[in-house]
């Protein structure tokens, strides 16, 4: 396959519908200090890497699990370690026996998701990092009225550890059910940024262990990236879904900002998502090879000041 010879700028747009696209350590969105709700770039990789995961494909970076033993002869599940994971991947019986460099590096590039997003690989003797071709950034929500909401949850099993509360319905309760807390937001709409840079692995492909970031590679990565947040329905991601996707692709040697900041969100019977790029890219014109929008034509209207930009439907992956 060929390497990609082009460099591709864009942002990703997710909404989440009574859902919880990011938790924080207590359980509510992540949010800057001025408030501002935002998910990490993590959120929106997981799914990408969790689909290829389960299309069979090579995925390093994820959480697997095994069971082994406990102190006291019980058989407990516990994470897989980088070297444990990465000794089942490939095959490899035990990694710290691997002299060759070479070897790692190509088994590393073998996998789909340090292909795209890079890798740290830090263990006795490899100290390696690889700076991913696709970088993603954080998703700001750009509705602002956003509302969090809190749900009790009544378990079906009794709480053996439960104490009587100070009346009878509290003794009820603890004689009978464990009480949790879901929370989620009511309604928020993230927009990540991202761009590819086919040029990143050159050392490596000097080295002779990779072919480089390959027009496969490319697709791989823009079909999960607009399909996997919908695919992925855990019971906190179920209401999250691919809404929105800008592709620009340009020559070998054009850089751009991020291009969320130039993203719009109105709410309304049918949401509205602006993209004003014009004037960035006022003068370069000659420079782009393909601008491209994906969003759901049932639940939101586009306005951009875009010339030549091709519309597709996210869903149907078809041209509107």
């Amino acid at each position: 396959m060929a390497k990609l010879a082009r460099r591709v700028y864009g942002v990703l747009g997710v909404s989440a519908i009574n859902a919880m696209m990011n938790a924080d350590f207590n359980g509510y969105p992540k949010s800057l200090a001025n408030g501002t709700i935002y998910a990490s770039d993590k959120s929106l990789k997981y799914p990408i890497k969790k689909t290829w995961q389960l299309e069979g494909k090579n995925v390093l970076y994820i959480k697997t699990m095994r069971m082994e033993a406990g102190k006291k002869g019980e058989v407990i599940i516990v994470p897989r370690a980088l070297k444990e994971g990465f000794e089942n991947i490939f095959g490899i019986e035990d990694l710290s026996k691997v002299k060759d460099v070479n070897e790692i590096l190509k088994n590393l590039f073998s996998a789909i998701d340090v292909k795209n997003f890079g890798a740290t690989f830090a263990e006795k003797g490899n100290n390696i990092a690889i700076t991913g071709a696709v970088q993603i950034g954080q998703g700001m929500n750009k509705y602002e009225s956003t509302s969090i909401e809190e749900q009790q949850i009544l378990s079906p099993f009794r709480d053996p550890k439960a104490k009587p509360g100070k009346d009878d319905q509290d003794d009820e309760i603890a004689k009978n059910s464990t009480l949790g807390t879901k929370i989620m937001t009511d309604e928020a709409h993230y927009f990540f940024p991202f761009s590819i840079n086919p040029n990143v692995y050159k050392e490596f492909e000097e080295m002779g262990v990779t072919e480089g970031y390959t027009e496969e590679d490319y697709l791989e990565f823009k079909r999960a990236a607009l399909s996997a947040m919908t695919a992925f329905d855990t019971n906190s991601k179920s209401g999250c879904d691919n809404e929105f996707g800008l592709f620009i692709e340009t020559d070998n040697k054009t850089y751009l900002p991020n291009l969320d900041k130039f993203i719009e969100f109105e709410k309304a019977e049918k949401n509205t998502i602006r993209v004003n790029i014009k004037d960035l890219i006022s003068g370069i014109e000659d420079k782009i090879n393909s601008m491209e929008i994906y969003y759901n034509p049932l639940t939101t209207n586009i306005e951009t000041d875009l010339e030549g930009v091709k519309m597709f439907n996210i869903v149907t992956q078809k041209e509107v």
